[in-house]
Order: structure tokens, then sequence, then C-alpha cells
């Protein structure tokens, strides 16, 4: 049984306490000592990744799943992979992470009966672990909300005021909307967006087009939605850096952005957004979010197809999420139940 009173211990406090008794039960063979560092060592990492001084019982479903995408993107600190830097794509294994979201859920349920949480946030979390790929949101394409809250920030980053101590030419905002913009509405691979070049955007009959030079040597003209093509103009006009790279978004020394960059500007970005909109999403999830709310909205497959970059429209059913409520909007909408229209 539960006990009757909440301890509000703080992450730091419950570890301490979990890793002691994980530890005693080595004494009873219960535990090897090589397992018990294991569940040790991720307990550790979890106190980095959540605060050591924040309440255990104040983590909900969306932060755990915050904290495992966190750990998947973490460094590999394996001899083999040392010398690789988070940019060239050094993360943790598939295995370590569905290790380390064991261990998470362990203290979970230990915390559950001791009662230092109320409920048990692991059963919130939309992440799930697998031996092959990793950890995966559930649900990879956000909500509409979700969707429209993390553009909302990402537009208002225009009217950001400059950060006290911050050099003019060290501020970001600009681009890191026109990241998260292009990322959410055109639905590019990330390796398409940070490979893009200023020289690639282009206006033809008023109309700002990306050219996108795709998988297997295939381009495609993406039109851009006039709030989008603004927000552009304006980083290309006052927010890009001088530099002689002719890369699109660059960081504030003049240099590409690496591929890895990419899923710090969206994290930066999801922290303006307020907490009932947001959901942890990575820019592969951006992508399944296009295509998403493209094809709810009854947006023609083909015209859908291209503007991902497909070579088929098989491809495309992959990418396209459930969204709750979709099946109650369809059928209150069924076309052979509409009104025809008078002769």
């Amino acid at each position: 049984m539960r006990p009757a009173e909440l301890d509000r211990l703080t992450v730091a406090e419950a570890a301490d306490r979990y890793v002691e008794l994980v530890r005693a039960r080595t004494l009873t063979g219960a535990l090897s000592p090589s397992t018990a560092e294991v569940y040790a060592r991720d307990v550790a990492t979890l106190v980095e990744l959540a605060g050591e001084a924040t309440v255990l019982d104040d983590l909900t479903g969306a932060d755990v799943d915050a904290i495992l995408l966190a750990f998947a993107r973490k460094p590999d600190g394996r001899s083999s992979r040392a010398e690789q830097s988070p940019a060239d794509g050094a993360r943790q294994s598939p295995s370590s992470q569905a290790r380390f979201r064991r261990s998470v859920s362990a203290l979970f349920k230990h915390a559950t009966l001791a009662g230092w949480v109320q409920i048990n946030p692991m059963t919130q979390s939309t992440v799930t672990a697998k031996e092959r790929g990793g950890l995966r949101p559930e649900r990879r394409a956000l909500t509409r909300e979700q969707a429209q809250g993390l553009i909302g920030a990402a537009q208002a980053l225009q009217e950001t005021p400059p950060e006290p101590g911050k050099r003019r030419d060290q501020r970001m905002e600009l681009r890191d909307a026109v990241i998260v913009l292009l990322l959410a509405t055109v639905g590019p691979r990330v390796s398409e967006l940070v490979r893009a070049n200023v020289e690639d955007f282009y206006t033809n009959d008023g109309v700002r087009y990306w050219r996108i030079f795709g998988k297997g040597g295939r381009t495609r003209d993406v039109p851009l939605p006039g709030d989008v093509a603004l927000v552009l103009q304006a980083y290309l006009t006052r927010g890009r850096p001088a530099a002689q790279d002719k890369a699109l978004l660059l960081s504030w020394r003049g240099r590409r952005l690496a591929r890895g960059d990419v899923q710090a500007v969206i994290d930066r970005v999801q922290r303006r957004v307020d907490p009932d909109q947001r959901r942890s999403v990575t820019p592969h999830g951006l992508r399944h979010t296009t295509a998403t709310h493209l094809l709810a909205d009854a947006v023609d497959m083909d015209a859908v197809r291209r503007v991902l970059g497909h070579s088929d429209l098989s491809t495309l059913g992959r990418y396209r999420d459930e969204l709750p409520g979709e099946l109650e909007v369809a059928m209150r909408t069924h076309p052979l139940l509409r009104e025809r229209p008078a002769p």
C-alpha cells in the first residue's frame, strides 16, 4: 500500500535513496554489482537532466519525454566514439536508450509505492523505447494546437528584445524562427535544411520559392507560405551574419549549421511555448507534422508528396499520423450526407 502522505523529495534526494536501496539488493544476491552500478549511473544522468533541485513529484509525462529525448541526444562516451562530436551524429545507441528508459521507469515505480510521487509520470509519457531505432515519440506529429503554439513562438521571436550583454551579431532569433517555420510548414529533411544556400530561394510572379536539393540528386521547387516568406526576408535582410559562406543558416561565427544544431534550436523555441501546448519534437517529427496536417485538411495527396519530396505515394502513407478527434470530424462531414445543391 502507498503511504498516506506524500514525501516531496527533490530529484537528487530521491535518487540517493533509490540508489542506496539498489546497492543494498546486491547483498542479498537480488542484483549483481555491475547491474546495480548501471542503475546508479542512469539515475545520476536523470538527476543531471531533470535538475537536482526539481521536486520529483512535479515531473510530468512531458518532462519525462524531454528527459528521455535529451538522453538520446547525449554524446556516446564509449571509447570507439569518444572522438566524435554531437554534430557528427554521436548519440546514445538504441540499446542504451532503451536501458535508460527502463532505469527511469524502475525508479518511478518505486517512487509511486514509496509515496514520493502522486502519479507515476511514466504512465503519461509518449516516448517509447525500442532496441532497434531507439527512443521515439509514440505520436510523432504535433497536434494542431501544439504545432500552432510552436509556430506562434517562432513568429514572436521577431519582436524579442535583445538579451542584456549580448552583442547584435550574436542575436540568432530570426534564424531560429526561420528554422522552425520551414520545418513545421514545408517539412524538409533536416539534411535538406542545413544544406540550403541563400541562392536556393527565389521569387517568381510575387511568390517566394525554395529550390530543395533532395535525395538521389532530385530537386523540387516548393512555394513558401506568405508569413514564412516574410520572416525569411527579415532574416536575410537584418538577421543573417555577414559571411563568405553561402549557407542560409549560419552560426553567429559565420559557419554553416550542422544537423545536430537544429534540434537545439527547436528545443530553445519550445521553451517559449505555453506548457499546455508544448511537446518535445524532433526535426523529423515536424516533417510528419507537415504531412499529417496537410492531408488532414484534404490537400491533394500528390501535392503533399511533391512538397515532401517523396518519389511515390506509398511512401507518403508512413508520414501520415493519427490525430485526436479526426474520425469524429470525418463522420460529421460525411460526403454522402451533405445537402445536395438545388437544381
